[in-house]
C-alpha cells in the first residue's frame, strides 16, 4: 500500500491502514478511487453555479465545491485539512498557514477583471492556479475540487474549458515544474484548454 501523501497514520485514516475514512466504510485503497470517480461525477454533473461576482470566488465557494464533489463520500469534505502532506518531494502548505496563504491568491483574482488580453488573464490565472495547488488545502480532492473551481472561474470570462487528453505523468509534471518555479508548460495546458464561448 502507497502512502500517497507521506503522512502514514494519520487520523483521517483508518487505524494500521493509509485508506481514509469514508461514509461507505470502504477499506481498499482502489475501490475507495473508483467510488470516489463514481460518485464525484455525478455530483459535478447536477452542480449548477450561482456566482455573479468575482468577489464570489474565495476559501469559502472552494470549500463549497469539495463539498458538492466529496459529501458521499467524506464526512469533512468542504473542510481544510488538519495534518500537513506532502507528496513525493513537494511539501504542501503548512496545515495552520492554509486560510491565510489561501486568501492571498483569492484576492488577486478579484483583479483578473483588469487583464485585456487572453494570453494576459490565462498567464495570471495559470499562477494562481499553480499557487493554490501548492496550499493543497484539502485532505485528498485537491486536483478534482481545483480544476472545477477554475472551470467556472473561466466560465465567468466567457471561456469554455476542454482539458486537453495528456497523460497523468504530464500534468503531475506541469505542476512540478509550476512548484519549482516555471510556469511554461502549465500555462501551455490552461491556454489549450480554453476557449471563447
Amino acid at each position: 500500500m502507497r502512502d500517497k501523501y507521506g503522512v502514514s497514520h494519520d487520523s483521517y485514516c483508518y487505524p494500521d491502514s493509509e485508506v481514509l475514512q469514508n461514509k461507505l466504510n470502504i477499506q481498499d485503497y482502489g475501490n475507495l478511487a473508483e467510488a470516489e470517480l463514481a460518485f464525484t461525477a455525478t455530483r459535478y454533473s447536477q452542480y449548477s453555479s450561482t456566482i455573479t461576482s468575482l468577489q464570489d470566488f474565495n476559501l469559502k465557494h472552494l470549500q463549497s465545491l469539495h463539498k458538492q464533489l466529496f459529501q458521499d463520500i467524506y464526512h469533512w469534505a468542504g473542510d481544510i485539512r488538519t495534518v500537513d502532506i506532502s507528496k513525493g518531494d513537494t511539501r504542501f502548505c503548512t496545515c495552520s498557514r492554509i486560510e491565510a496563504e489561501a486568501n492571498k491568491q483569492f484576492s488577486r483574482i478579484v483583479l483578473l477583471e483588469r487583464f485585456d488580453s487572453k494570453h494576459e488573464l490565462i498567464a495570471e490565472i495559470t499562477d494562481i492556479f499553480c499557487e493554490l495547488n501548492i496550499i493543497h488545502p484539502f485532505r485528498e480532492g485537491n486536483g478534482r475540487t481545483q480544476r472545477f473551481f477554475f472551470e467556472e472561474l473561466f466560465f465567468y470570462f466567457d471561456l469554455s474549458v476542454n482539458w486537453p487528453d495528456i497523460s497523468k505523468d504530464e500534468w503531475v509534471n506541469a505542476n512540478i515544474q509550476g512548484y519549482l518555479g516555471d510556469l511554461r508548460s502549465l500555462n501551455q495546458i490552461l491556454s489549450v484548454a480554453t476557449s471563447s464561448i
